[in-house]
């Protein structure tokens, strides 16, 4: 992989010399690490590959049986543990917000000198063209209208005004600050330990403050296995969201029954030539372009809704459910369930989707410190944890809000169809507005795009980590985890369909989640050791190792 670095090269000492051990800690970089034939078939690459083999065997040969076994233990997982996904990453938010508005906020994510990369505007498009665009379609609309016909924890009346504001505060709960905090935190810890202290591009070094020479041993090995399995699985929910909207939409368009498991194996097949393709081809070109194009498109699909549909409406619901979820945000992040009911309720969406970003956190965060070398800390983390919450929370009230009023005063049924298929909904909209052919056309094309620009970025990611760290894995690698990725996708969509695909990501969360906590206190462990906080700075080519 390749690094469009404007960062002038450093000084290559010739003898062995402090300046030249230095020099050797430094190959170790993140933006700048060498590429060293022969490394990727390390322990890591092996035991991550056999296990999903093993699995991809099991789940191809006694799908009933694993689809049982997993639901039944998502069920004692989340029925058990379940506070957890929301206290912990609430926890984080506090943790972050501490960071930014204290002097720790002046350390950036390498050398005191260092400077941005990316402009702003790439920085944040890369940032949210990798992180859940497919979501993004499939709950859009989904979310909001299921939570309209059956109002969260019971607050309101199905149907009501009441209803609507609470649809929206609880969907902003599932995809705002609790989500990006996780992700904040594992860019923040990941790029301060690769970009400033030298080590490699995996989570293991970072726990050193806690697990000392064990996170060079056996414990941080298994740590990184359990990294890349949590990734791959995030991303495989993914693949399978995303094959099912683009089935249903060429079901749409073509007016023929295209929603089957064979045909969403085929869309995923065809997608993973792309995304592998797109991975192989570099962040600098590949992934940067392709978000840069995915950003403006859905730009240009949320005014068209946001002006076709009940505009004075949606901006006057976004507006009321925005500060109610503001307003009301330590209670509803503490709503935890009190009965089987609640239960099932939060297993189908809060408890899931903190799952999906749990498995999603080291994948975003190691792709967050990749593109966000020389950002301040208080820089990284009020734009990662603003600017992706507010527009997604826009996105939602947009369309989850067009599809409510649509259901409210045209009894458009939108709702009720999202009930028995969430993947109904998005197209169902499109259908109520004008120029449906040409729309549902754009949702097709956006949903390939996220495909793509989603799946190629966790493509390189599961390659540095199974490649001992390295920012330049062989291509061979990461066309291997291209085509491991979407077997995976394909095969779980086999075995139970999206069923078996949250349960994958809820089982792989739950241990990921303590994983989660020993990172924000190891970064706190770190930070207090920088040298900018006794007023020593840090500059190019110097190292903290």
């Amino acid at each position: 992989m390749t690094q469009d670095s404007a960062a002038p090269p450093r000084p290559q000492p010739t003898t062995d010399s402090p300046g030249s051990r230095r020099a050797r800690r430094e190959a170790h970089r993140f933006p700048d690490a060498p590429h060293l034939p022969g490394r990727s078939l390390n322990s890591v690459f092996l035991t991550s590959v056999a296990l999903i083999l093993a699995l991809l065997v099991v789940a191809g040969l006694f799908p009933a049986q694993l689809s049982s076994a997993s639901g039944a233990a998502m069920h004692w997982v989340t029925a058990t543990s379940g506070w957890s996904l929301l206290v912990i990453p609430l926890g984080l938010i506090g943790l972050l917000l501490v960071l930014a508005f204290t002097r720790v906020g002046r350390i950036r994510l390498g050398p005191d000198d260092s400077r941005p990369e990316y402009p702003t505007v790439a920085w944040i498009a890369m940032l949210l063209g990798a992180v859940m665009g497919i979501g993004m379609i499939t709950y859009g609309v989904a979310e909001p209208v299921s939570h309209l016909v059956t109002p969260p924890h019971g607050l309101a009346a199905p149907g009501s005004q009441e209803a609507v504001v609470d649809a929206l505060r609880f969907t902003f709960l599932d995809w705002g600050l609790h989500a990006w905090a996780i992700f904040a935190v594992f860019g923040l810890a990941i790029g301060y330990s690769t970009h400033r202290l030298g080590n490699k591009g995996l989570v293991s070094p970072i726990l050193r403050p806690l697990i000392g020479r064990h996170a060079d041993g056996a414990l941080g090995k298994a740590i990184d296995v359990l990294v890349i399995l949590s990734t791959l699985f995030g991303t495989t929910t993914s693949l399978g969201l995303g094959a099912a909207q683009i089935s249903q939409g060429l079901s749409l368009i073509t007016g023929r029954e295209l929603t089957g498991t064979g045909v969403q194996i085929l869309v995923i097949a065809l997608v993973t030539v792309l995304f592998t393709a797109s991975a192989m081809s570099g962040i600098g070109r590949g992934i940067r372009y392709l978000s840069q194009t995915t950003m403006v498109i859905a730009a240009a699909l949320l005014l068209f809704v946001l002006a076709a549909g009940p505009t004075s409406w949606i901006i006057t619901v976004f507006l009321r459910s925005l500060g109610g979820y503001v307003g009301d945000f330590v209670e509803i992040s503490l709503f935890l369930p009190t009965g089987g009911e609640e239960l099932a309720w939060m297993q189908g969406w809060t408890y899931f989707m903190m799952a999906w970003w749990i498995s999603w956190g080291a994948f975003v965060g190691i792709f967050l410190a990749r593109i966000s070398r020389g950002r301040t800390i208080r820089q990284f983390v009020l734009v990662v944890l603003g600017v992706p919450s507010l527009i997604f929370s826009a996105w939602f009230s947009v369309f989850g809000g067009a599809a409510m009023w649509m259901d409210l005063e045209r009894d458009a049924g939108i709702g009720a169809a999202a009930a028995e298929n969430v993947n109904t909904a998005f197209f169902g909209l499109l259908d109520q507005l004008p120029l449906t052919g040409l729309t549902s056309v754009v949702a097709i094309a956006l949903v390939v795009l996220y495909f793509v620009t989603g799946a190629d970025s966790n493509t390189y990611v599961l390659s540095v980590i199974s490649s001992d760290g390295r920012m330049d894995p062989d291509r061979a690698v990461m066309c291997m985890w291209g085509l491991l990725t979407g077997a995976t996708a394909a095969v779980l969509l086999y075995a139970g369909g999206l069923e078996a695909l949250q349960a994958a990501v809820m089982l792989t969360a739950a241990p990921f989640i303590l994983v989660i906590l020993a990172l924000a206190i190891s970064l706190v462990m770190l930070l207090r050791r920088d040298p900018l906080l006794r007023g020593e700075p840090l500059l190019r080519g110097e190292s903290l190792l």
